[in-house]
């Protein structure tokens, strides 16, 4: 029994869980990152994955309705330039995106990234519901996405679980569903990453480490 708390633990800490941190910006921080798209509205489901053992290490969420956010409970993800309330970050620009994939793909883990399109209602449902979630505990990131889905009309695969592949097993389920993998040549040590996700966007151009794609035929 010990054994399986360290492999569970373990995975989830180098991913990036930290949980439990009170963040509030101010709303005025807020309605200046708010950012919105011109795609259809969706929902996007983030799961990093260890290439070691097949685990998942993180789930973080993202919801593109009248803005896109990002749910990322108990993550440990952060940009100055991108406001967060309670594991909620703002102002998810195409840029953001990528520096949220670039931060947890690397030599040890990859990233999945499942998207299903649902109704603005839906979207807007579901980003009122993480607004409302509050910080998430370190190791429920799974539980919280997996709660919030599970009780969202259109989500019925969705069961409340602790174990992110098995929440991303059942979002692709979902009708019109689709995968795609990133993979990451880059150290385990992320710091790093953040240090240049910042230095790009102060006014350089947008790092490409995590963008090498593989699409998964499985």
């Amino acid at each position: 029994m010990r054994r399986l708390f360290i492999c569970l633990i373990v995975p989830l800490f180098l991913a990036g869980c930290e949980g439990g941190k009170y963040v509030w910006a101010s709303d005025e921080e807020l309605q200046r990152a708010a950012f919105s798209t011109s795609e259809p509205p969706s929902v996007t489901l983030y799961t990093v994955v260890s290439r070691r053992t097949g685990n998942g290490g993180h789930s973080g969420l993202m919801i593109n309705g009248t803005q896109r956010v990002m749910f990322d409970p108990s993550g440990t993800w952060y940009h100055p330039f991108v406001p967060e309330r309670n594991d909620v970050h703002y102002g998810i620009t195409e840029r953001f995106r990528k520096f949220y994939i670039d931060y947890h793909a690397r030599e040890t883990f990859d990233v999945i990234e499942q998207t299903v399109p649902v109704s603005m209602q839906t979207a807007e449902l579901l980003r009122a519901k993480v607004q409302a979630y509050g910080p998430v505990g370190q190791m429920y990131c799974a539980n919280s996405v997996s709660d919030i889905l599970s009780d969202t009309p259109g989500f019925s695969p969705i069961k409340r679980t602790f174990f992110p592949m098995k929440l991303s097993e059942a979002f692709g389920q979902l009708p019109g569903a689709s995968f795609k993998r990133y993979e990451d040549g880059d150290p385990d040590n992320n710091h790093g990453v953040l240090m240049i996700q910042q230095s790009a966007s102060g006014g350089g151009g947008v790092g490409q480490r995590g963008e090498t794609l593989r699409q998964d035929d499985s």
